[in-house]
C-alpha cells in the first residue's frame, strides 16, 4: 500500500513551493520523443561570414537524395517575399511550402517583444513556426539572422540557442577574409570553447573567405576538439563578394536604357565617377569598371562604348547616367545603331554623388536568377569541402537535448491530440481562472470550473475574462452529489463512515473533483493553489487508488536546466520509501520521463558511488537497484552513485569508468524526501532552473497537485500534463 495513505497522512510534509517558468508555446507533436532532429542550423559568427554560400551547399547535398527539404528562418526583415535567403532557396530547390511558414518572426517584431522584455515569447513564437513547417518535411535547413537587430555578440548567442531550441546540430561560419591564419586559429578554438560551454551540438565548423594563399596553412594549424571537428576552409571568390549590374541598378532604381539584357549579371569590379575630360579619364579605365557620369557628358559616354569595344582598353561592365539627364535625340539615334555594344546603360533620377554613395553602399548578393554565382558558390563549397564525410555526419547526427523551452513547448501540443477534461475545484481563485483563459484561448482542453456558479462568474466578470460559456459546477446544489455520495460510501464503509458522512464530504470541492474523475465525468484533476497537499491528495488515495502493479503513489518534478531537463523523484510524498518502494518510484520516474521525450537513464542516488561505501542507507540505494534490474531489465540504470558521478561527465570517468548512466543520467532518485526536497530547492536556487510539478504518479486516474505559491504558467503546465497522462492512461 501506499506510504501515504488516509490515516498516515500527517506524515508527509507539505510539499514545497516552485517557481514558475515561463509561459508555453503551443504544438501539434505527436507522443514519443518530439525532440530528435531531422535539421541543420546554419549560422554567421557576425555579419559578412558568406552563409549564403553553405546554405547553397548543404541544400545542393540534400536534394541529391530525394528528401523532401523544407528551409527556415528565425528572422526576417520585412517577410518572406522579400528575404533574399528564402526566395533564392525556394526557387532553385522547388519548395512548395507557403512563403509566410518559412519564417519565424519579423525583425521589427522582434525588436518589439525584445523591448518589452518578452524575449521567452519571442523564442517561443520562432519555436512554433518551425515546428510546424517540419511536420510537413523530411529535413529542414535552418538559417540564421543577418545581424541586423542586437549587437554581434548577443545575436551570435541568439542564433545558437534558437538552434538548441530547435534541436538543431549547429554549423557555424567564421568570417576569415581580413584574418591571418593565427587569427582564424585562435577564433576557431574560441568558438569550440563557447559552444561546449553552451552545451550545443555541433555538426561542423567552416571558416568561409579565407585568403586563397592562406588556406592551405589554415587547414593544417587548426586543431579542435574531438565534438567539433571536422572544420572545413572555403577560399575567397572574388567572383562572389562583387555586386553585379542588376543589383545596382535595382539599388538605384534606374531604367535600362541600352545594352544586352544578360550582361546585367555582370559583376562590378570598380567605380570609375568620370568628371574629367575622356582623354584624361581613359587613362583610369579598369576591367570591370562601372562608369558613373551625368547624362548630358555624350562624350564620356560614347568613348567608354567605343573603348570597350577596343582591344587597347579594358572592358567596362556598365554606364550610369546621372541627373535625370538622358542623351539628346541625336545620341539615342547614335546609340540605336551601335547594335554590336552590349554594354548596359542606365538612366537614373538621382545627381552624380548621391549616385555614387548609393552604388558604393550596394552588397553582393547571389540571387536566384544569377546563374554564374550560383555555380561559383557551390563550385567553392564542392570542392573544399569533404562531402561524403559530412553527409555521415549528418546522417548520425542528431540532437538530442531537451531544453526547457522545448518541453514546455510541446506540453500543449501533446495535450491537444486527444481533447480531454479537467476540473479546477478552485474556481473563485484569480490565478485558476487566469489559467482557465489560457487554455480556452488555445483550445486545448476543456475546463470545468467548481464553486457557487455566482461567486465565480462575478470574479470573471471583475477580471474581465472570456470565461462566459466555461462550465461550472457547485458541489453543494449538484444532482451528482448524491450519486457521488452513494458512491463514496460504499467505497469508505468499512472505515465507519456514514452515508450521511459521504454525502457531506462531497460538497468538498477536493472530494466532488475527485469523485468527477473517478466516475469519468472529467478525466483529471488539479488543485493546490488554495488548497493543502493534504487537501488535494487524500481523496485520490481513498478512491482513485493506485494502478494494478504499482505499489506506491510517488512524484516527480521536471527540472528544467538552461540546457536540459531532469526528472527528480521523489521530492513530494514518500518521506522514508523502503528499498522496494523505491524501486516502484524509480520504474515509475523512468516511465514518466519517457512519456514525456525524455531518453530515461536512471541514477540511484547515494551518498556513495559503487562499492565505495556501507551503511544502512547504502544497503537500500543497493537493494533497491537490484530489484529495479530484475523487474525492468530494459532501463539504464546506475546505483548507488553520487549526484556528482551521475551528471559529471568527468568525475564520472573517475568514480564510474564505463558506465552508460553516470555522467548522463537525466532521472534522478533520492533515497528520501529531505535529499530530494533539499537538493531539487539547491538547484532550483543555484541554477535558476524552473521546477515543473510535483507530478503524481502511480494513481489509477492523473490527480495532480499545485504549489499555493504557484504562478499562472505554472498551472497551465500542470493542466497540460495532467490532460497528457490521461492520454497514456487511455481514460
Amino acid at each position: 500500500m501506499p506510504v501515504v495513505d488516509s490515516e498516515s497522512f500527517s506524515q508527509m510534509s507539505d510539499r514545497s513551493e516552485a517557481d514558475g517558468g515561463p509561459d508555453i508555446a503551443e504544438d501539434e507533436t505527436g507522443q514519443g520523443n518530439p525532440f530528435k532532429s531531422t535539421s541543420i542550423y546554419i549560422t554567421g559568427m557576425g555579419p559578412g561570414s558568406g552563409k549564403t554560400v553553405v546554405v547553397l551547399g548543404v541544400m545542393e547535398l540534400l536534394a541529391r537524395n530525394g528528401r523532401k527539404l523544407g528551409f527556415f528562418r528565425p528572422m526576417v526583415e520585412e517577410g518572406a517575399i522579400t528575404d533574399h535567403l528564402i526566395a533564392l532557396v525556394t526557387s532553385r530547390y522547388a519548395i512548395t511550402a507557403p512563403c509566410e511558414t518559412m519564417f519565424g518572426v519579423t525583425r521589427a517584431s522582434a525588436r518589439d517583444l525584445i523591448s518589452r522584455n518578452k524575449e521567452d515569447e519571442l523564442r517561443s513564437q520562432i519555436l512554433e513556426k518551425y515546428r510546424n513547417l517540419a511536420q510537413e518535411c523530411e529535413f529542414v535547413v535552418c538559417a540564421g539572422t543577418d545581424y541586423n537587430t542586437m549587437p554581434t555578440p548577443l545575436e551570435f548567442d541568439f542564433n545558437v540557442e534558437i538552434a538548441r531550441n530547435l534541436g538543431s546540430p549547429l554549423m557555424p561560419i567564421v568570417a576569415g577574409q581580413g584574418r591571418t591564419v593565427g587569427e582564424i586559429v585562435d577564433t576557431v578554438h574560441a568558438l569550440s570553447e563557447s559552444l561546449e560551454s553552451k552545451k550545443c551540438d555541433v555538426l561542423s565548423v567552416i571558416v568561409n573567405r579565407v585568403s586563397p594563399e592562406d588556406v592551405a596553412a589554415a587547414r593544417l594549424q587548426v586543431d579542435v576538439p574531438p565534438g567539433i571537428s571536422p572544420v572545413f576552409i572555403l577560399p575567397e571568390n572574388p567572383l562572389l563578394d562583387k555586386p553585379t549590374v542588376s543589383e545596382i541598378m535595382k539599388a538605384l532604381e534606374g531604367e535600362m536604357l541600352h545594352g544586352d539584357p544578360q550582361r546585367l549579371d555582370r559583376e562590378v569590379a570598380y567605380y570609375k565617377v568620370a568628371a574629367m575630360e575622356l582623354p584624361n579619364f581613359l587613362e583610369h579605365l579598369e576591367e570591370g569598371s562601372l562608369v558613373i557620369t551625368p547624362g548630358d557628358r555624350a562624350d564620356i559616354m560614347i568613348g567608354t562604348l567605343a573603348a570597350d569595344a577596343a582591344t587597347s582598353y579594358p572592358g567596362v561592365s556598365a554606364i550610369i547616367l546621372t541627373g535625370g539627364l538622358k542623351p539628346a535625340p541625336q545620341v539615342q539615334r547614335l546609340l540605336e545603331g551601335l547594335k554590336r555594344s552590349p554594354v548596359p546603360i542606365l538612366y537614373v533620377g538621382a545627381d552624380t554623388f548621391a549616385t555614387a554613395t548609393t552604388v558604393t553602399q550596394v552588397q553582393a548578393a547571389i540571387t536566384p536568377e544569377n546563374h554564374r554565382k550560383i555555380a561559383g558558390a557551390l563550385g567553392v563549397f564542392e570542392s573544399n569541402i569533404d562531402l561524403n564525410r559530412l553527409e555521415s555526419r549528418i546522417a548520425v547526427m542528431r540532437s538530442s537535448r531537451v531544453t526547457p523551452l522545448m518541453f514546455q513547448h510541446n506540453l500543449m501540443g501533446r495535450a491537444r491530440t486527444k481533447r480531454r477534461c479537467i476540473v479546477l475545484p478552485e474556481g473563485t481563485e484569480e490565478r485558476i481562472l487566469r489559467a482557465a483563459e489560457i487554455i480556452r484561448l488555445r483550445d486545448v482542453v476543456d475546463i470545468t470550473l467548481l464553486g457557487d456558479p455566482g461567486e465565480v462568474a462575478e470574479k470573471i466578470a471583475a477580471l474581465g475574462l472570456p470565461l462566459a460559456d466555461v462550465k461550472i459546477i457547485d458541489p453543494a446544489t449538484s444532482e451528482l452529489r448524491e450519486d457521488f455520495g452513494k458512491a463514496y460510501f460504499e467505497i469508505r464503509k468499512h472505515k465507519g463512515i456514514s452515508l450521511q458522512m459521504a454525502l457531506d464530504a462531497m460538497t468538498d470541492v477536493s472530494y466532488f473533483g475527485t469523485m468527477m474523475v473517478h466516475r469519468g465525468i472529467a478525466d483529471g484533476m488539479v488543485s493546490g493553489a488554495v488548497h493543502t497537499t493534504q487537501h488535494t491528495i487524500r481523496p485520490a488515495l481513498e478512491f482513485v487508488r493506485t494502478r494494478p502493479g504499482c505499489s506506491i503513489v510517488s512524484s516527480v518534478l521536471f527540472m528544467c536546466l538552461p540546457d536540459r531537463v531532469l526528472v527528480y523523484g521523489d521530492c513530494a510524498i514518500n518521506p522514508d520509501p523502503n528499498a522496494e518502494q523505491l524501486a516502484h518510484i524509480a520504474i515509475s520516474s523512468a516511465d514518466t520521463a519517457q512519456s514525456f521525450g525524455i531518453e530515461p537513464r536512471v541514477a540511484m542516488l547515494s551518498y556513495s558511488t559503487g562499492e565505495s561505501g556501507k551503511g544502512a542507507d547504502v544497503d537500500k540505494v543497493k537493494e533497491a537497484t537490484r530489484l529495479v534490474k530484475q523487474l525492468r531489465p530494459d532501463l539504464k540504470l546506475e546505483g548507488p552513485i553520487q549526484y556528482d558521478a551521475a551528471i559529471d561527465p568527468d568525475v564520472a570517468k573517475v568514480k564510474l569508468p564505463g558506465s552508460e548512466v553516470a555522467g548522463h543520467a537525466t532521472v534522478f532518485i533520492f533515497p528520501d524526501l529531505n535529499a530530494g526536497n533539499n537538493a531539487y530547492k539547491a538547484v532550483q536556487r543555484a541554477a535558476n532552473a524552473v521546477a515543473i510539478g510535483p507530478v503524481l504518479q502511480g494513481l489509477n486516474k492523473p490527480v495532480n497537485d499545485l504549489s499555493r505559491g504557484c504562478t499562472v504558467p505554472d498551472i497551465v503546465n500542470t493542466i497540460a500534463i495532467t490532460a497528457i497522462q490521461s492520454q497514456m492512461d487511455g481514460g
